[in-house]
């Protein structure tokens, strides 16, 4: 199955990794390129995954349920570093890709989680100049998710976690998850939402009758996974979780997710919800956006517009996406920047946000 909902460059070509990457340049005095969302897996997450019954199995497996892909996921290290040097990136921040944990039975995600972020512990001591990490996270037992976040950024050192959006049939609003996000705040960490498809029930009434292959594209990357993840990011706001912890830091991938688009209009529900603060100012204040390897001007241009360049960071979602022939790097040599705003992007907010 081909990649889906990828974008490189202008005038680029989409190219999964390959082994003929070149070798990295002399970077001295360049700008540094940290990545975000930038994906790996391992082999015992791929066995759990697979080995689910059909009715649990995420049918996102499919848009990596290939060979090339899956070495890509499973490579920590030589393979992986030259294709960083090939797309222009010095440090990528590990996570696990979609779908996560959430969709398993609780003592299993708990194993998974301490075992992955032990791995990935160890791949950042390995190269710290090329990696860092963030958590995987057991939320179907909100506490042990707390525990376990506050194990990998005191002991293992990692700089936050990677979670996606709704457990099961659980919206991230619902107040089981307050573990969770009394953690993050206590830590002062982000916390990354990625996608995932939407519920069975949504994807039957919206993205179904089209046939198989076209309603996993649209119900996933091509539409649906957007929507779910920006709407779970609407109902953190709206429920007061971020009026309950104000200074909790989120990050969007894809430009926002759909909604950071559409801002203007959901203003409008600032004349009937009741909260601390109007709608903009959760999404200038505590969330983070980067494009997910979705390099286009007009939406870095229209991203900054919106909630201004201190909130932009930036992603390449390896290995899904992959601009090679350093295309990651002059996306952001290209954009109309000035180099304080550009030097922000690349590293900067990231580095500010850790310190915050």
């Amino acid at each position: 199955m081909a990649v889906v909902g990828a974008a490189v460059p202008e005038g680029d070509e989409l190219s999964v990794p390959t082994r003929a990457a070149r070798p990295r340049k002399d970077t001295a005095g360049m700008m540094k390129i940290i990545a975000l969302e930038e994906h790996l897996a391992t082999g015992e997450v791929l066995d759990v995954w697979h080995a689910l019954p059909p009715g649990r199995q995420d049918d996102s497996l499919e848009i990596f349920d290939q060979p090339r892909i899956e070495e890509c996921l499973v490579d920590l290290a030589a393979e992986r570093i030259r294709s960083m040097d090939d797309v222009g990136v010095d440090v990528q921040v590990l996570s696990l890709t979609t779908p996560g944990l959430g969709n398993l039975d609780a003592p299993t995600a708990v194993s998974l989680a301490r075992s992955t972020n032990d791995l990935i512990a160890e791949t950042v001591a390995a190269r710290p100049d090329r990696f860092e990490g963030f958590a995987t996270l057991p939320t179907p037992d909100p506490e042990e998710a707390a525990s376990e976040l506050h194990r990998a950024v005191d002991t293992l050192g990692l700089k936050g976690a990677m979670i996606f959006g709704r457990t099961g049939e659980y919206n991230m609003d619902h107040p089981g998850f307050h573990p969770l996000y009394d953690a993050a705040a206590e830590l002062r960490v982000p916390l990354y939402i990625h996608p995932q498809l939407p519920r069975r029930a949504v994807r039957d009434a919206y993205y179904s009758g089209l046939g198989k292959e076209v309603e996993l594209a649209f119900a996933g990357p091509g539409i649906g996974w957007h929507y779910e993840t920006g709407i779970q990011l609407l109902r953190l706001i709206l429920s007061g979780t971020l009026d309950r912890h104000p200074d909790l830091q989120f990050i969007l991938g894809h430009w926002g997710e759909v909604v950071l688009f559409y801002l203007e209009r959901m203003e409008s529900l600032d004349s009937t919800i009741k909260l601390d603060r109007p709608l903009r100012d959760y999404f200038r204040q505590n969330v983070s956006y980067t494009p997910s390897g979705i390099l286009r001007q007009t939406y870095l241009q229209r991203t900054i517009e919106t909630v201004g360049v201190e909130r932009v960071m930036f992603s390449t979602d390896y290995p899904f996406q992959y601009a090679g022939d350093g295309g990651a790097r002059a996306f952001l040599e290209r954009a109309e920047l000035t180099p304080a705003d550009r030097e922000l992007i690349a590293h900067g907010n990231w580095e500010r946000l850790l310190a915050h």
